[in-house]
């Protein structure tokens, strides 16, 4: 996800937050798709109950499959256009967000989210075309 004045053709940062399982290991939100739900409505809706924010999709990075744990995954890039100063997991489980730049968000999901790495380093892969292009 990037903020609202930042572009996601020039992305310098990404917001994360805390795993719910291990809350000192920083993750990218999202979660199940609900019965009937399309899958860029459960990405604003897990982003907002985990990370408290409210913005707009971007657009679809792709989808990315596990097939050890048979998973797959569908990952969209978010624009953040509010950040609430509550919010559901906040509340809940005391769940934390911080927005990291690039870098520092690689090295915190090298360590322990390899796949969400993948995630970023496609997104970066995808700026760096587009902005071959223009």
């Amino acid at each position: 996800m990037t903020p609202s004045d930042t572009s996601s053709v020039n992305l310098t940062i990404v917001l994360m937050v805390t795993s719910s399982k291990r809350p000192d290991q920083w993750i990218f939100p999202g979660g199940g798709v609900e019965p009937e739900e399309d899958s860029s409505v459960t990405a604003m809706r897990e982003v907002a109950e985990e990370a408290g924010v409210i913005g707009k999709l971007d657009r679809f990075l792709g989808i990315f499959e596990n097939i050890e744990r048979k998973h797959r995954t569908e990952v969209f890039v978010m624009v953040v256009t509010e950040e609430l100063p509550e919010w559901e997991d906040s509340i809940r489980i005391g769940r934390q967000r911080k927005w990291f730049t690039v870098e520092d968000a690689l090295k915190h999901l090298r360590l322990h989210k390899p796949v969400q790495m993948t995630y970023l380093e496609t997104l970066l892969t995808c700026n760096r075309r587009m902005n071959k292009v223009s």
